[in-house]
Formats: structure tokens, sequence, C-alpha cells
């Protein structure tokens, strides 16, 4: 090993992590080994798959991971013959941020609740070699890589730098040494030395990695000559887990399957075991996670299901096997009847892969309709989670649309529940109802309180609302659920009740617009340049006016979704409706009958359009502007007082 070792420092936010790890940031320290078993699981999963095309790659011993412990030093070495990283790759992964979350997890940290987050973020955020520091005061790593003749030494206390040097290893792998701190029972540190504390944690979170992990133990003799010899024991069970029957696997065993491969230490909300059987052979063990993870957005999530054939680790990310839509699922697909030899562009243009899509899709839709169906509770949870996630999945053909909009639930103004779902909204529809009524905003607390909703809350309409943005995006298509369209009462013209109290209420304002001809001449006038048309309400009873958009316009909120997209739509002009029984209608229609010349009947105009654009998006375009006209009413009202 060459005595020649080249210092580099961490990056800052690396820096940062060390630190809290370092601080016992995690009571659970035990963790750590699960964190590097995984990685090491990892290692040889790829050096599994790139030995299929590349012989010269293979393992002369079985692929395996080693617990080797010197109870005189101190130390606890994790081996494995995996696929082993260059001097490059170590500065890569180790000593900086690259792929690995720590920027995420730092600031997941600072929005915590005093500091404390749970041991299962470690996985979640992929920052699971630094926990190493949790239990030892110097960590080294020597790695060579599968195909090379060289190998490097990484070592580090934790104290803002590392050094690479030059070592020596016999066969491609990487050696994780912890140079172990003192045991601390109260501290939450087992001593990592003994042979039982070891098994009980690889029992505990690494039974179902797919490759032996070994360790040398101490076990009765022969005879008395020869009390104890040392053998190599595997510690963990290695169960193909998903190829087994149901009712041979525990909810336990489960569980913590699921653990391992979606690095999610939170419990599963459901588990849905797959048998696909006939012309087409595979097995699938999917899971339904109970919280999103923190990049359920970002487009370098980490998604898809692992693939085995035969066994046989292919891929850790096959997204050719679940749509974007569903990338929440985790699990594993085992198909027997794909190549071994199988590459990206192979998965793609095979049709058996989508079969096996469809059939996993229809069960994950089955066990997510038997949910929302069998515990509404449990279903609303998820739907908090994942909901927004699910509704992507409108842009697709009819039929997936169809399923989705069975699956969705969403707030409305009916008070007695927190969710409901179409099937129900249409079950409760008045008579002479012919279409679903829902409203979009920014915000459920924004929708709640928007004007829009007033008649139909005083007449007993139902109206769904909806606030995520994807709602924006798939509600413009017009859907339709049981025949029965989507309808949004922010558009076009509204008209509730009976036909006969349809008629009565046209007349009625039909009359009142005759009355209030000269007020809404006035208005056009004044906001000509921002409004297409000033007209009376059918909408309001308690609010003086409101912004609605023409049956086909496009709604504010997608025109503002679409320019920060670097789109250009054209903006079109709103509708503004007023209240023709409210007291500052009349009272500026009063004006207008006395002066038509009267500047004030601009200023109010401007103020009735103002209050309009708060009521429906809590601000106004030109807030400058507003604040001027709000100035000069106030000089006007105190004038006349004076």
């Amino acid at each position: 090993m060459s005595e020649k070792m080249e210092q580099h420092a961490f990056q800052a936010e690396v820096q940062q992590l060390l630190e809290l790890m370092v601080h016992s940031l995690y009571s659970n320290k035990e963790v750590f080994l699960r964190e590097l078993v995984s990685n090491a699981s990892d290692a040889l999963d790829k050096r599994r798959f790139e030995q299929l095309t590349q012989p010269e790659l293979a393992s002369k011993e079985e692929l395996h991971i080693r617990l080797e412990r010197d109870t005189e030093k101190r130390t606890l070495s994790i081996v494995d013959n995996g696929i082993g990283m260059s001097r490059d790759e170590l500065i890569r992964n180790i000593g900086t941020i690259a792929k690995s979350g720590t920027k995420e997890f730092l600031a997941a940290l600072k929005e915590s609740a005093q500091g404390k987050l749970p041991p299962d973020l470690i996985g979640q955020f992929g920052v699971g070699f630094y926990s190493a520091f949790m239990v030892a005061d110097r960590v080294t790593v020597v790695s060579r890589k599968a195909g090379e003749d060289t190998a490097t030494l990484w070592q580090s206390t934790g104290d803002g730098t590392f050094s690479i040097g030059d070592a020596e290893r016999a066969e491609a792998g990487t050696t994780v040494t912890l140079h172990l701190k003192p045991a601390d029972e109260e501290g939450g540190l087992p001593d990592l030395c003994s042979e039982a504390v070891l098994r009980g944690i690889v029992k505990r979170y690494s039974d179902f990695v797919a490759y032996p992990i070994r360790m040398q133990s101490w076990r009765p003799g022969k005879d008395a000559a020869d009390a104890k010899v040392l053998e190599d024991e595997t510690l963990n069970s290695m169960k193909a887990i998903w190829d087994l029957p149901k009712a041979e696997v525990t909810e336990t065993q489960y569980k913590e399957f699921y653990h391992h491969i979606a690095q999610d230490w939170t419990d599963p909300l459901r588990t849905i075991p797959i048998r696909i059987e006939g012309t087409l052979e595979a097995y699938a063990l999917l899971y339904v996670p109970t919280q999103a993870p923190f990049d359920l957005y970002s487009a370098e999530m980490k998604r898809g299901l692992q693939l085995y054939v035969q066994r046989v680790f292919i891929m850790d990310e096959c997204k050719e096997l679940m749509p974007p839509h569903l990338r929440f699922i985790k699990g594993v697909v085992d198909s027997h009847d794909l190549s071994l030899n199988v590459s990206r562009e192979m998965l793609q243009k095979d049709r058996r892969i989508q079969t096996i899509k469809n059939h996993l899709v229809k069960k994950v839709y089955a066990t997510l309709g038997e949910m929302k169906q069998d515990s509404a509770e449990e279903y609303e949870k998820f739907w908090r989670q994942f909901g927004a996630v699910l509704k992507e999945g409108l842009f697709g053909d009819a039929q997936e649309q169809s399923t989705l909009l069975d699956l969705l639930v969403t707030p409305s103004t009916r008070k007695d529940a927190e969710l409901t779902s179409l099937q129900a909204y249409v079950e409760r529809m008045k008579e002479g109802q012919d279409a679903i009524y829902f409203l979009t905003g920014s915000s459920k607390e924004a929708v709640e309180k928007s004007p829009l909703l007033e008649a139909f809350v005083a007449k007993g309409y139902e109206v769904l609302l909806f606030s995520d943005p994807i709602d924006e995006l798939w509600l413009e298509r017009a859907p339709k659920y049981k025949d029965k369209p989507l309808k949004s009462i922010g558009r076009g013209d509204i008209e509730l009740g009976s036909d006969e109290e349809r008629k009565t209420q046209a007349a009625e304002l039909e009359e009142k617009q005759k009355e209030l001809g000269d007020l809404l001449s006035q208005m056009r006038v004044a906001l000509q340049d921002e409004i297409k048309e000033v007209r009376l309400s059918n909408r309001l009873t308690t609010s003086a006016a409101c912004l609605v958009a023409d049956e086909h316009d496009m709604s504010p909120r997608l025109q503002r979704m679409l320019e920060q997209m670097g789109q250009s739509p054209e903006k079109p002009k709103r509708i503004l409706e007023l209240n023709p029984a409210h007291e500052l209608v009349t009272k500026l229609h009063a004006i207008v009958e006395a002066d038509q010349s009267d500047p004030r009947v601009q200023l109010y105009a401007q103020l009735l359009l103002g209050q309009a654009h708060l009521a429906e998006s809590g601000q106004v375009p030109d807030p400058s502007a507003f604040s001027k006209v709000l100035g000069e009413i106030m000089h006007h009202g105190l004038g006349s007082g004076a």
C-alpha cells in the first residue's frame, strides 16, 4: 500500500452532514449496517449484470458480502466482491454531493421539529455511507473496480477532509472498515464486535438481501479436544420472497422486504403479491408506500421496478413496467420468459413487457379501488400523498381516464365529509341537475372562500373543489363521468333550479338589466381596456362582484402555468359580474342616475374590479394602480364629510 496520500476537502454540505452524524442525529445507530450492506448489495447487482455481457468481469468466487470483526483492534469490515470503484468514482461518490441527496437531506432537517429526523430518512435521501461516522472514529475504504488492475484507498476521520492513495486488493470489490467507537449501551451504541449483535442487526434489516451475508463464528467442535471451531455462517435467508405463495410469507417478512428494496423504513400502506401464469409467466411483489418521497416531482427521481429474470437481477429501475403516474409504486418483477441478456432497447420493443405492465397496472388499480371502498380513512391518507400524481394519468386513453375518475376523491362544499368521490357526488345530485359542478383555485382555502360558490351553496348544489396545479390541465379537456359533464362554475352562464325557476330567474335578471343599463354601460367604458364585458350575475348572493371566464376561455391560473413553462398564450379578457341586489351596486346606480359624468363612477368601477381580483386570487394585477384608486376614493369620502 502506497504511503503517499492526497488530501481532499469534503464539499461544505457533506461536512455539515458529517457533523450531524457524529453528534448523534439518530438514536438508532445500528442503521449504519443496513446502509452499508445495501450499498454492497447494489455493487453486487451491478457486477452480476455487467458480467452477462462482459464475461471477463465475472468473479472467481460466488458473489457475497462478508462481515469481518477484530475484537482486539475494535474494527468491523464490510467486504463485497461487487463492481468496485475507481479512484475518480471514490472521490465523486463519497467526497462530493453528486446525486446523494445531501442538500435535500439538510433542507429537510432544517424544516423538522428541533432538528430531529427518523432513521428512515438516511435511506430515503441516499446518504447512507456517512452514517458510518455515527459508530466509527475513522473509516477506510479499499476498492478495486472490476476490469482494472489497481485499487484505491480512501480514508477519513470525518473532520472535514479525506485522503486518497494507492492500495492493493486481490480481486475487484470494496472493503469498508470502521474503526469503532467504544460501546455505549445507554447512548444507543451496542458492542458492534459482538457476534450476537451483528447477527441480530442483519436479521432485522437485511434478511432478504439476495446475496449471502457471511461472518466467521465460533461453533462447537466434534469432540472435547476440539471444543470450538471457526466456521463461516450465512446470516440472511436470501429468500426470493416474491416467488413464495402468500400463505408462506408473514406480514412482517413482507414489510422487511419492502424496507430493503425501497430504502424506506416506514411500513408500506399496502402489499400486492402478483402471479401471472398462462402463456406468460411472471411473479411480482408491489407496494403502495405510506409517504411520498422527497423527490416525487423531480425529473431525477429514482423510479421503476426492480427487474429479475429467473431470479437473476437485471436492472434496478425498469421504467417500462410502470407508467409515470404510478411512479411511487415500489417492488420487484421476476419474469421467466425474458432473455437474461436483456437491454433497455430490447425492453422497449418486447411485447411481453407491455403485457406484464398491463397486468401490474390493473392490479394496482384494483388494490386502490378496494382500499377506497373498504377503508376511507386509509385511502384519504394515500390520496393526500399521491393523489396529484395519480391525476397525471387522466391524460391517458378513455379506458384509463374512466378508471382513474373512479379512484378520484376531492373536497367539496358538502360539510359532512372531508373528501368525496365522483360516484358519491352523482348519487347526491339534485333532480334536474345535468352537470357535475366544480371550481379550481390556487389552494383549498382560496376555493372554499370564492364568491362564485354563493348561489350554489344557497340553493343546495354541491360543488367539487380542486386546487392541485394538475387539475387546471386535465379539467380543460372537459371530461365526463357516467355521461355527466364536469362543468366549471367559473366560466360561461350558469342556470340553477328547475325549468320554471330558471325562467323566473331569467325574467328577473332581464328586468334588472334594463333598470341598471346606464350603470353597466358606464362601467364597460371605464373598464374597457381590462375586461370583455360587465353584466349582472345570478351566482352572487352576498358579494358585490366576481370575475368569470367565457365558456371556452383559458383559466387565469392555467395561463400563468403556461407562462412559467416558457409559453406565451393569448390572454383573453375576463367578464365582471355584478350582484344586482348588493347595496354597493344600488348606491353606485344612484350616483350614475344623478350625474353620469361623476368621476367616482370610474373609481368605484376600478375598486369593484380589484375587489373581484382579490376574492379570486388574493392579489391584484397592478397593486400600485389599485392603491392609487383607494387613495382617491378615500379623498372623495373625506371631502364629502368635511
